[in-house]
Formats: C-alpha cells, sequence, structure tokens
C-alpha cells in the first residue's frame, strides 16, 4: 500500500520505520524526489545515512496519533456521517494540543 500512497505526491522527505526499507519503496521514494528517512534493516550491508533529528519528528507524529486513540468515540468510529467524525477529530486533536 505505500507504493500506491506515494503515486502523485509532492513531498520532501517520506519518513517510516524499518518495515519500509526495501528497495523497490526506495526507488520509488527517489522517483518522486523525496528525501528518504527511512532506517536500515541490520540486513543491509550497507547502512544509508539517516537524518536523526527527522526522523525523531516522526515519532512525535506517533505518538500525537496514540493519544487520539485515548478517545474512545475515535478509535471506535462512533458517528455515523464523515462530518461529526472529523468535527470530532478536530476538537481531540485540539484537546491533545492544549494538554
Amino acid at each position: 500500500m505505500a507504493a500506491d500512497l506515494l503515486e502523485g505526491l509532492a513531498v520532501g522527505a517520506v519518513l517510516a520505520d524499518k518495515a519500509y526499507d526495501t528497495n523497490a519503496l526506495i526507488a520509488q521514494i527517489h522517483q518522486v524526489g523525496a528525501a528518504v528517512v527511512v532506517p536500515s534493516k541490520r540486513s543491509r550491508r550497507t547502512a544509508r545515512e539517516l537524518d536523526r533529528n527527522l526522523y525523531a519528528d516522526r515519532n512525535k507524529v506517533e505518538r500525537f496519533f496514540n493519544r487520539l486513540k485515548h478517545y474512545r468515540r475515535l478509535a471506535t468510529r462512533y458517528d455515523k456521517t464523515a462530518t461529526s467524525f472529523l468535527a470530532f477529530a478536530h476538537c481531540a486533536a485540539t484537546c491533545v494540543w492544549l494538554l
């Protein structure tokens, strides 16, 4: 699915974990013109350079989504319409940001 998500994107960098360290995906990221911020697997003979500061930002985003999942209404998608779900997602994101 990662390859499909990258199609048509204009981004500066792609941040991912070691699971996405495949030659095909790395080549596609280079083809898009983005920087690759994916740590190398142990099985790679030569490790790629990794921007540690940019990779640390990935962790911040991951922790943010984890905090959003604490709101049961968001995690289980109780809302019937996309509009009300998005409205509550905005409210929950604001609460996480304020805390």
